[in-house]
């Protein structure tokens, strides 16, 4: 089942809804195919199925290409247990420790904090 969005494949004349999201990593040499994102970015290529099955990259560059799983009704039982295992480990951290003084006024993204 294909997901139909309003945005288009970026490759030009290309009418294709777009199903996949192209994104370059200039530092590794690197070029990662996934699941069209939720928005459209400008350093983002959004790609219809016919152009994501085509796809060539430099010489010497890696492909990592991440499948979209259609089955998958939901996050696994390990990530499930890897979030509860995160929110213990914050909530188990001592908290009362870092004391924070209290704020007197805030105007935009500058605060006035008392002075000791």
């Amino acid at each position: 089942m294909k997901r139909t969005t309003g945005r288009r494949c970026s490759r030009a004349s290309c009418t294709n809804s777009a199903i996949k999201t192209l994104t370059y990593i200039y530092s590794d040499s690197t070029a990662v195919l996934g699941p069209l994102s939720t928005y459209a970015e400008p350093h983002n290529y959004d790609l219809c199925s016919i152009h994501s099955e085509r796809l060539t990259v430099p010489v010497g560059w890696n492909v990592i290409k991440e499948e979209i799983i259609e089955s998958s009704s939901g996050p696994s039982e390990e990530d499930l247990m890897a979030i509860a295992n995160a929110v213990r480990e914050v909530a188990s951290t001592d908290l009362g420790s870092k004391t924070m003084q209290p704020e007197l006024g805030r105007r935009g993204h500058l605060r006035v904090l008392p002075s000791n």
